[in-house]
C-alpha cells in the first residue's frame, strides 16, 4: 500500500542533531504528497575553534552516520539525502564517490549528497562555468576539502570565505546579514557562480535574494541538494521563492 501522506515520496533524511537549518529549509521545498522523515547523527556540539577540533567533529560524524541511515529506513524511504555538507567533499571527488557508494550500500536505495548535488546544479545553469566562489562555515582544514573537490571537477574557486563558526551548533546562529556580507565578499566580475555549503548555514532564502541582485547564479547548498532529490525521482513542481534552481531547472 502506498502512504497516505507521503504518496509521492518518502524522503529519509540524515543530518547531525547538533543542525537545526536544514530540516526546516526541507520542509520550505516540500511540494504536496512529499514527505521528509528525519534520522539524526547524534553528535555532541562541541566547541570547534581548532583544525584539530573540526576533525574531531568530523570523525565524531563517520562514527555515528551509518547507525542513523539504519535507523530512517525502518520507515521505507525510496530514497535518502545526506542533509550534512563538509563529509561530502572530503577526500575531493574520489572521496565523494566512495561515500556514496557506502552509503548506497547501506541504505540499498537512491542517495543524494551535497557535493555531488551543488556540481549538478551548476552544470544546469551551464556547463562554460568555470570560475565559482564559495562560502563555508569551516575551518581552514574544511575549506581545503571543498577546495580539492571542486578543482578535482574541473572549476577554479575565484574566492572561498571560511566563517570559521565555533561550534557546529552555532552555524545556525550566523545571520542573514552575515551570508549577505560574505555574497559580496567573493563576488566579482570574473565571478560566474557563488555557491555555498554547510547544511546549518540558513542561506536558502539569502540566496534566492542574492541571486536577484547580482544577476547571476548563488547556489545554497539546501536548496541544490533537495532539488537534486527531487528530480532524481521525477518530481518537476516549481518550488517559489527560493531561487531560480527550484523553478526552472
Amino acid at each position: 500500500m502506498t502512504d497516505a501522506l507521503g504518496f509521492r515520496m518518502k524522503f529519509g533524511v540524515v543530518a547531525p542533531s547538533t543542525n537545526t537549518s536544514v530540516q526546516p529549509e526541507y520542509e520550505d521545498m516540500r511540494p504536496a504528497g512529499v514527505n521528509n522523515h528525519f534520522s539524526r547523527i547524534a553528535i555532541p556540539g562541541t566547541r570547534v575553534t581548532t583544525e584539530a577540533e573540526f576533525l574531531a567533529m568530523m570523525h565524531n560524524i563517520r562514527g555515528a552516520t551509518e547507525a542513523a541511515i539504519d535507523t530512517v529506513m525502518t520507515c521505507s524511504p525510496g530514497y535518502v539525502v545526506m542533509g550534512m555538507s563538509a563529509e561530502t567533499f572530503w577526500d575531493g571527488a574520489e572521496g565523494a564517490e566512495k561515500l556514496h557508494a557506502r552509503m548506497e550500500q547501506r541504505a540499498g536505495v537512491g542517495v543524494g549528497l551535497g557535493s555531488h548535488a551543488v556540481l549538478e546544479a551548476l552544470h544546469r545553469y551551464g556547463h562554460s562555468i568555470r570560475r565559482i566562489s564559495v562560502i563555508t562555515p569551516y575551518m581552514p582544514v574544511g575549506d581545503a576539502m571543498v577546495r580539492r573537490f571542486v578543482e578535482d571537477n574541473g572549476l577554479t574557486i575565484a574566492a572561498l570565505k571560511g566563517l570559521r563558526c565555533p561550534s557546529p551548533m552555532l552555524i545556525a546562529h550566523e545571520s542573514a546579514q552575515v551570508l549577505r556580507n560574505a555574497i559580496r565578499e567573493v563576488d566579482g566580475p570574473d565571478v560566474e557562480a557563488i555557491v555555498q555549503v554547510g547544511t546549518n548555514l540558513a542561506c536558502s532564502a539569502v540566496a534566492a535574494e542574492a541571486e536577484r541582485w547580482l544577476g547571476k547564479p548563488v547556489i545554497a547548498i539546501n536548496t541544490a541538494t533537495y532539488w537534486h532529490a527531487l528530480r532524481r525521482n521525477g518530481i518537476f513542481d516549481p518550488v517559489q521563492g527560493l531561487g531560480s534552481l527550484l523553478v526552472e531547472h
